[in-house]
């Protein structure tokens, strides 16, 4: 909520305001041409000693316009004692001023108040000298800091109109309707219930996954079972030659149609036939996965190289539908010629839905 306030406030008159009233700050000191440092320096170097009674004795570094003015006026009061001394002495006696001891009196007592209120001057202005060294540094202090704000405020009013007029473009590059913080925030929500749910039926496809390769597993290990068994029957029927009579026939046709059976049903072999010498083709069925779904049939069919006998091809029907490659499996098994194998790989992969 405070994101949305400062937008809306973004521009607006009290801003306008505070932005003039930095830049008029900037350009009054700017031009106040306070020379506040300069100024410090200037004054450290001065000395005044009250106890001194020439007003112009200094310990530091002289003004050279003062200096002139000084040597200037001493010249003028030196030759103009010399004018009145010479006029003194060639003038006629009863010319010349009286000199009386009074007026040296007087001249001496005003030359003495002249001296004490010079003292008391000098004392003052030597206060004075040490209440602006004490508060010099404070000066300084908030000069650097006004110089600081100033410079702040027009840093801040520099970034001010920039962010204008990167909200201007952005504002042209997406026009309405905008994305809000409230849209986010739906939007954020939603994307997080639906990842959830997601996220649950992963764990749902996965449980499944997991029980068809158990399923498919313990029925890989009753087909081997199954294999041995047939091949030790098959070796039973070559080793006793029967006739069409013998009552022992029924039971061993029995036997092994009832294991043929088994066989299919957990398979799900629905037909299989010999299509010539060396090709034969099975077809199994497949469960659906989600409710609804109909069964799929797959059909392989195993093509055998007619000298040597050897598995040399393997054709699959079906498995696009389910969207699932089996071409690496198949052509894994063709290197060793295990068709048997290749079956139980192509249902395998299947069952599970295992897309490459």
């Amino acid at each position: 909520m405070s994101t949305q306030r400062r937008s809306s406030s973004f521009g607006s008159p009290q801003q306008e305001q505070l932005l003039k009233s930095a830049e008029a700050l900037k350009l009054t000191f700017e031009k106040a041409n306070l020379q506040l440092l300069r100024n410090v320096t200037d004054f450290h170097s001065w000395r005044l000693d009250p106890e001194s009674d020439d007003t112009q004795e200094l310990d530091g570094v002289r003004d050279p316009v003062i200096v002139a003015a000084d040597v200037a006026a001493k010249i003028y009061l030196e030759q103009n004692a010399k004018n009145r001394y010479v006029k003194s002495i060639v003038s006629d006696i009863d010319d010349a001023p009286i000199v009386t001891a009074e007026d040296n009196k007087q001249l001496l007592a005003s030359n003495g108040q002249k001296k004490e209120r010079l003292k008391v001057a000098k004392l003052s202005l030597a206060e004075m000298q040490k209440d602006i060294g004490v508060l010099a540094p404070l000066v300084e202090s908030d000069y650097n800091k006004a110089r600081e704000t100033v410079a702040e405020a027009s840093a801040l009013a520099q970034q001010i109109l920039d962010a204008r007029l990167a909200l201007t473009r952005i504002r042209k590059t997406h026009p309405h309707p905008r994305l809000t913080i409230a849209l986010a925030d739906q939007k954020l929500v939603d994307q997080v219930e639906e990842m959830q749910t997601l996220n649950d039926e992963l764990e749902s496809v996965n449980a499944q996954v997991q029980a068809v390769k158990e399923q498919v597993k313990r029925g890989l290990l009753d087909l081997e079972e199954l294999r041995v068994e047939r091949a030790e029957v098959e070796k039973a029927v070559k080793m006793v030659r029967v006739d069409e009579d013998d009552a022992r026939l029924v039971p061993l046709y029995s036997w092994y149609t009832a294991s043929t059976n088994l066989h299919r049903s957990m398979v799900d072999l629905q037909t299989s036939h010999a299509a010539s010498e060396n090709e034969v083709r099975y077809t199994y069925g497949i469960d659906p996965q989600v409710e609804g779904e109909l069964p799929h049939r797959v059909t392989i069919t195993l093509i055998f190289a007619p000298d040597t006998g050897k598995l040399a091809a393997v054709q699959t029907e079906g498995l696009e539908e389910l969207g699932v490659a089996v071409g690496d499996v198949i052509e894994a098994h063709l290197q060793i010629g295990d068709a048997q194998g290749v079956i139980a790989a192509i249902l395998g992969r299947a069952r599970s839905r295992h897309v490459l």
